[in-house]
């Protein structure tokens, strides 16, 4: 199945949580979803039979624009030789996205190096903390607003 396909199952399925698709060159197609919803979204992905995106290859954040964050991800499945990439975008006020740990495993990384960088908060995930940045650790580096601070525990911030 191609993307478009792909949409326009899962519309039929859930159609107020499936927002919209976008296959604008050169970018991917893909579709943005709920983010109260990507959890049941990614159980159908993966244990529909024409579907079986069985690999999240990649959970991506981005700094999308003044207001909002997005969250992506890359689905393959090996059964069916397709990819598919869905895009969950929130507001910066209130960046939380359902967690799909419970779906594919690997998302447990994922997530929590998305909000250690971004600020992203993955609601329901079994181990939210921080992965690369200490715990006391202030902002989220990889927004476009970050400010750097100039000392951390006493140390000089070298940037």
């Amino acid at each position: 199945m191609n993307s478009n396909e792909i949409y326009n199952l899962l519309k039929s399925f859930f159609p107020d949580a499936v927002i919209d698709y976008k296959d604008d060159k050169p970018v991917e197609p893909y579709i943005i979803v709920s983010a109260k919803e990507i959890d049941k979204i990614c159980l159908f992905l993966r244990d529909e039979e024409n579907l079986q995106f069985d690999y999240l290859s990649c959970l991506s954040s981005v700094d999308y624009d003044n207001d909002n964050l997005a969250a992506v991800y890359n689905l393959y499945s090996f059964v069916h030789n397709h990819k598919l990439n869905i895009k969950v975008i929130v507001p910066k006020s209130d960046p939380v996205i359902k967690t799909v740990s419970s779906v594919w495993n690997t998302a447990n990384w994922h997530e929590r190096e998305a909000y250690d960088l971004m600020g992203i908060i993955f609601d329901e995930h079994p181990d939210f903390r921080r992965i690369l940045l200490p715990d006391d650790w202030e902002g989220y580096p990889l927004r476009k607003d970050y400010k750097v601070q100039e000392f951390y525990n006493g140390m000089k911030v070298p940037y």
